[in-house]
């Protein structure tokens, strides 16, 4: 049975490559960008299967005005992806109080409100699936993307706490936790801070991000499979390398909780 899907930040990157792909198979979409206009050539293409809609999903009303549009016009909504967002780069010290909300207001409200908007939808459905694009960023950290990690990690922390409150409307949740892929999050869409050269010896010596990128193309199947999925995972690595970077990293955080835990217990008192 074909589905309806509610795509944020689907002119580019992910969410082009999860428009398309739903598309191609028959399924509808409405697709939301800050320009509606980025969708001309799937309209001309896939007619009224595609819905464009210009949104800004820092803005809660016109989160939720997108939304009620969508449902409007195809009857219903299956899959919702909260895929827009970028990455800002900056040692803590250098990013400014503007870039810092902006960041936040993007990958975790944004996420937020169309969350909002769609649940009374889903649960007067019973059903739906909503996809939160995080990222490997989401459950480790590098330096120099401390805000950016931030906004995954909460984005992380609500929507597992979400997961549990809607499970019995049978609507189910699912964190996509890319890995690096070359859809332009450190290029284009990237916003840097200004840089202070107390942090240039350090800059100079990281080992960085590997510079090996996959191909946002090959996830189109990987995701048709996670919507299709009867019991979809809370959790999905997309890309090779988090699994074992992962491991180590959750190896390593409880070595060093033990290492510790006589005084955590002599913290709570007798």
């Amino acid at each position: 049975m074909a589905k309806t899907w509610f795509i944020t930040g689907a002119s580019k990157g992910f969410g082009r490559e999860w428009a398309e792909a739903a598309l191609e198979r028959g399924d509808r979409v409405a697709a939301t960008s800050r320009s509606a206009a980025a969708f001309d050539d799937l309209v001309e293409k896939y007619g009224d299967a595609v819905l464009p809609l210009r949104l800004d999903v820092a803005d809660r009303t016109a989160a939720f005005e997108a939304v009620r549009q969508a449902v409007d016009t195809f009857g219903g909504l299956d899959v919702v992806i909260n895929n827009a967002g970028y990455g800002l780069f900056g040692m803590t010290e250098e990013v400014t109080e503007q870039q810092a909300r902006e960041q936040i207001d993007v990958n975790l409200f944004g996420a937020l409100w169309v969350t909002q908007a769609v649940l009374p939808h889903l649960r007067a459905r019973g059903s739906g699936h909503i996809i939160q694009v995080s990222s490997i960023g989401g459950v480790t950290s590098l330096p120099g993307l401390g805000l950016y990690h931030a906004s995954k990690f909460a984005l992380e922390g609500f929507s597992a706490s979400l997961a549990a409150e809607v499970k019995g409307f049978g609507i189910h949740v699912t964190l996509v936790e890319p890995a690096g892929y070359d859809t332009g999050w450190a290029g284009p869409s990237a916003v840097r801070a200004e840089r202070l050269p107390a942090y240039d010896d350090f800059r100079a010596a990281m080992t960085g991000i590997s510079a090996r990128r996959g191909d946002p193309t090959a996830t189109r199947a990987a995701i048709l499979t996670v919507v299709d999925a009867e019991q979809p995972p809370l959790r999905i690595f997309f890309g090779q390398g988090p699994l074992e970077l992962i491991t180590k990293e959750y190896q390593a955080r409880l070595d060093e909780w033990r290492a510790w835990d006589e005084v955590s217990t002599v913290a709570f008192g007798s």
